[in-house]
């Protein structure tokens, strides 16, 4: 019995040991730093207690940074899902050539979100405004990452057109659990397509609204890569009287402080972050738990 238990130890211990020295033990310090006035450079150190959170909660910057996060995040899990589950719905039907799109539609997910930002930057600045005087369409003649109503959703479009494909994989694995001889027996009935998918379909695959909602979230208030390359927190903006920037989310707003050698404030920002992920995540999931022993 105990050489058993030396066994389990033995081979748990990698991933206890990768788990503790990568995320354990840099989370504590960081609630520590984030309570110092450590700025990267000096080894002198000083507690200053939540000194560093009252300043930043302070900052027009930081407040709108944190309510421009919310607000894309919201956008990306309507337009993320919307557009994957639609991508699920035309991939599994009788199409021809199928597979071909699913594969297509997955393609965008493999690209890496620096290049994909300074793709869409180049679309955004160049192709779109270029078609938009061929076509004399005065909306398309304007860049979307000019104007600070409108670069968010233009960050949401390029979200969405990464993420999509990858979030239909998922609707496609929980499309085809469902019996087919429940939607077939429902259309003999006489139940028209879209009250098949409404009624019967989505309460069915339910446990992957919880996934992918919890995928989209999660990674829209991360985002960063992207953020940096396609608008690098422009254009400029104004928040209760002071300048701000209209897309820096928070990610790159923690990462503009560090690199300013503020170290500690990011730190409190990063726990701010953190906090909210939780928060949410945990809301999230526990709401669609809950209707899904409902349905």
């Amino acid at each position: 019995m105990h050489r058993h238990s030396l066994t389990k130890a033995l081979f748990v211990f990698p991933c206890v040991f990768a788990i503790t020295m990568v995320i354990l033990i840099p989370f504590f310090l960081g609630l520590y730093f984030s309570m110092t006035d450590w700025n990267g450079v000096s080894d002198s150190i000083k507690f200053v207690g939540f000194t560093n959170f009252e300043k930043i909660l302070a900052q027009p910057g930081f407040i709108y940074s944190f309510l421009i996060s919310v607000a894309y995040t919201v956008i990306n899990v309507v337009l993320v899902n919307v557009v994957g589950f639609a991508l699920a719905l035309i991939v599994t039907s009788n199409l021809r050539f199928r597979n071909f799109y699913r594969a297509g539609f997955f393609v965008p997910y493999l690209i890496g979100g620096i290049v994909l930002g300074y793709i869409w930057q180049f679309l955004f600045n160049n192709s779109i405004p270029a078609l938009g005087k061929i076509l004399s369409i005065d909306a398309l003649q304007t860049s979307m990452l000019s104007l600070s109503d409108s670069v968010i959703w233009a960050m949401s479009i390029v979200n969405t057109w990464q993420y999509a494909g990858y979030v239909m994989l998922i609707f496609i694995a929980a499309i085809q659990s469902v019996p087919s001889s429940v939607m077939e027996a429902a259309k003999v009935d006489g139940a028209g397509y879209f009250k098949r998918v409404f009624t019967i379909l989505i309460p069915m695959m339910a446990n992957s609204f919880t996934i992918t909602l919890f995928l989209t979230l999660t990674t829209s208030f991360k985002q960063f890569d992207m953020n940096l390359t396609l608008t690098n927190g422009g254009p400029a903006a104004r928040f209760l009287g002071q300048p701000v920037m209209a897309s820096q989310l928070l990610a790159m707003d923690i990462f503009n402080t560090a690199k300013a050698n503020r170290m500690a404030e990011a730190q409190a920002k990063a726990v701010i972050l953190f906090v909210a992920l939780v928060v949410v995540s945990l809301v999230q999931v526990s709401i669609n738990k809950r209707k899904e022993v409902e349905q």
